[in-house]
């Protein structure tokens, strides 16, 4: 693969431009961006990789600060494995409990569209809890 643009990144990642100078600004990359002669950033596979990763993380709403200190810790090299697994577990910690959450939210409203889907069905759905008298 040839090195690739900043636009070109961005394009394929679905990151703007902006979004990966501030992950360079703030240190979240594994690597240093290179420069090309004309001092442009140029990105490789590795980067690409990486922004996959980070992507991921952010998807799944880990904090930059996570992230920061995971990029960092690659940065150091080997030794520190058990640190990035710390923060990997901590991470997949809070996504289950935040995907019990939402489990927990799911089942409420599935009940909901059933009593509703009933009641529309019936013709009895102006009976449903208004927020004036008790709840169906």
């Amino acid at each position: 693969m040839t090195a690739l643009s900043i636009g070109q990144v961005a394009e394929r990642t679905g990151l703007s431009v902006h979004t990966l100078r501030m992950y360079e600004r703030e240190g979240l990359f594994t690597t240093d961006v290179h420069r090309n002669p004309k001092n442009r950033r140029v990105y490789g596979q590795a980067d690409l990789d990486w922004l996959e990763v980070c992507t991921k993380f952010r998807a799944s709403g880990m904090p930059l600060e996570a992230i920061r200190q995971f990029a960092d810790l690659v940065r150091k090299g080997p030794g520190n494995e058990a640190e990035r697994l710390e923060l990997l577990r901590a991470h997949q910690l809070r996504i289950e409990r935040k995907m019990a959450e939402l489990t927990d939210c799911l089942d409420l409203i599935v009940g909901k569209v059933a009593v509703y889907e009933q009641h529309v069905r019936a013709g009895t759905a102006t009976d449903l809890w208004t927020g004036i008298g008790p709840p169906a």
